[in-house]
């Protein structure tokens, strides 16, 4: 039976704070997030599995209306599967790695994300964001230590006790929440605000956006209908339905295809909306004779911002609330979602005494990074789109005009960078490299996919890693000597628990350490993207990054980079 999620209506229910004052003032939750929607769930979710209690709120009682975020990508989707609904996503999404663009009628050129086989995902899936908040709701609601309260608003907040050097308030946070049966106090040790772009959590505390709106708008349209557009980006400049300005053509699930048409800054939002205005528009993209139905309409306008700082003593921001990037190369809600996972493993470390609070500062520092990378890319691909004056104009038709036959000016062509995960290479958490490695493993960068074999079985080697320190050896035929299994010994029985798995070429059979996972490399892609030789170990942090790499196993330089990954005094 098909779920219509955008008409899903969830009861408001009283909870234990109301009870009394007693009650309000000694219940402290570890994690408080504020917003359910993709970033809110995702964090909410992640902690949760991490065996931190959660208590997530959020001011209504539905989910999204509208397709609004539709693209997703492959890193999005792996941490979807760490989350437990990655394959609800990709069944029911249209996968798509291919994009085309065109200028007036004419392809230009064409464009593969993932060109090579043996990867777990797609590089993108297209599906409604309202899909993507109801798997991941319905995730949540399995989840035993997860409470949502449905008609919470946040009304004020107040941080209390002994600030730390990056303003930790050991006492934690108190909300007002406002109800229908009126406000209560909300403690919390921290709060995670993810209450999107508007953010009332970013207003109550005195805080602000700062940066760029374009002036432009552009109408989407949700148009249901039967089409044998392929499964695509197709892109236009200038195209003669739509003279001087661009059209975006993507599909989605249940035969709805997303277009989005510029309209300039001096359109009419009200007006353009308006059935009259905008099935002309459709009609003279698809045909007179097509028939369609419009299922959502919205004219928006965009913003390159972000909060000077995400980390304001225990108030954590993340996704829209944090930074605001415009819809090209679909960067928003898939950087939000990374914000999710790199957060949620830091807050349960230090809950669980393992890291001091100083670990949550690189969270700010390495989401600040990425969102600066995104909205460096997001505004060059608006400029490309919307030039500002008959100069840029002139420059941009030219590279479209060259893109036909020259590669090096396909470089330079803009339809929106899609999106890709930051490489966090200066983050504190990382040990540097000692010796020398080729390939796009750095320390900093998440992990890529490999097809391995698992007991006989087909399976992932992403599918081994994450939420938890993970160490990764690679052995060929000489398989694990006594001095690796004696380093593997000490890592499995030291302070912080660390996953073992072992990547084994090919066939090779390997006598496993106790709890350690052996894996087969049988098609070498595994040893090729990890660039791993026999020997090769790396480090992998709970949310699939690597933070450091050896040629050979050191279980002492490994205890030493694990203390630099969670911040504790005393590494070299």
């Amino acid at each position: 039976m098909s779920i219509n999620y955008q008409t899903l209506s969830f009861d408001y229910r009283p909870c234990a704070e109301q009870s009394g004052p007693d009650v309000a003032e000694q219940a402290v939750h570890p994690v408080i997030v504020v917003g359910a929607g993709p970033v809110g769930l995702a964090t909410a979710i992640d902690l949760a599995q991490q065996d931190v209690p959660v208590v997530l709120v959020d001011d209504d009682c539905s989910l999204s209306t509208g397709s609004r975020a539709i693209c997703f990508s492959k890193r999005s989707l792996d941490i979807f599967d760490r989350l437990g609904c990655g394959q609800r996503m990709v069944d029911k999404g249209i996968s798509w790695n291919v994009g085309k663009v065109f200028l007036k009628d004419e392809l230009v050129y064409t464009f593969n994300l993932q060109p090579e086989a043996g990867h777990h995902r797609p590089a993108f899936i297209n599906l409604q964001q309202y899909y993507v908040e109801g798997f991941l709701l319905e995730r949540a609601q399995q989840m035993p230590n997860l409470e949502i309260r449905w008609k919470s608003k946040v009304v004020g907040v107040q941080q209390h006790g002994t600030p730390g050097t990056s303003g930790a308030c050991e006492a934690g946070v108190t909300l007002t929440v406002e109800t229908p049966d009126g406000q209560y106090p909300l403690r919390g040790r921290y709060v995670v605000a993810a209450d999107g772009s508007r953010s009332p959590m970013r207003k109550l505390m005195g805080l602000d956006s700062k940066g760029v709106t374009f002036k432009d708008r552009f109408l989407i349209a949700d148009v249901k209908m039967e089409a044998d557009f392929p499964t695509e980006r197709w892109f236009w400049f200038d195209p003669p339905f739509h003279p001087n300005q661009s059209v975006l053509l993507h599909r989605q699930p249940d035969n709805v295809w997303r277009i989005d048409f510029q309209l300039g800054w001096d359109a009419d939002p009200v007006l353009e909306r308006t059935p009259e205005r905008v099935i002309p528009r459709v009609r003279a993209l698809l045909g007179p004779d097509a028939k369609f139905e419009l299922e959502w309409v919205s004219v928006y306008t965009f913003s390159c911002s972000r909060m000077e700082r995400f980390r304001h003593g225990n108030v954590l921001f993340a996704g829209d609330s944090a930074h605001g990037v415009s819809p090209f190369g679909a960067r928003g809600a898939n950087s939000g979602v990374q914000d999710a996972e790199n957060l949620a493993w830091k807050l349960a470390m230090v809950l669980d005494g393992r890291a001091s609070h100083v670990l949550l500062d690189t969270y700010a520092s390495e989401r600040e990074f990425a969102a600066d990378e995104n909205i460096r890319n997001s505004t060059r691909s608006t400029d490309f789109i919307t030039p500002k004056s008959p100069v840029s104009r002139v420059f941009r038709d030219a590279v479209l005009k060259l893109s036909r036959q020259h590669p090096f000016a396909r470089q330079l062509a803009n339809s929106g960078r899609l999106s890709v995960p930051a490489v966090l290479r200066d983050s504190p958490l990382n040990t540097a490299d000692r010796e020398r490695f080729d390939g796009a493993m750095v320390p900093g960068a998440s992990c890529v996919d490999a097809p391995v074999q698992l007991a006989g079985q087909s399976a992932w080697l992403l599918q081994q890693l994450g939420q938890q320190f993970t160490g990764v050896l690679f052995c060929d035929e000489q398989g694990v000597n006594p001095a690796m299994r004696a380093a593997l010994e000490a890592l499995r029985a030291g302070p912080i628990p660390l996953k073992l798995v072992v990547v084994a070429r090919g066939n090779v059979q390997v006598a496993a350490v106790d709890d350690m996972r052996v894996v087969h490399d049988t098609e070498g892609l595994a040893r090729q993207r990890y660039d791993a030789t026999h020997g090769t170990f790396y480090l992998v942090r709970p949310d699939q990054h690597v933070c450091a790499r050896w040629r050979q196993l050191d279980a002492g330089a490994v205890g030493q980079a694990l203390k630099r990954a969670l911040c504790v005094e005393g590494t070299a």
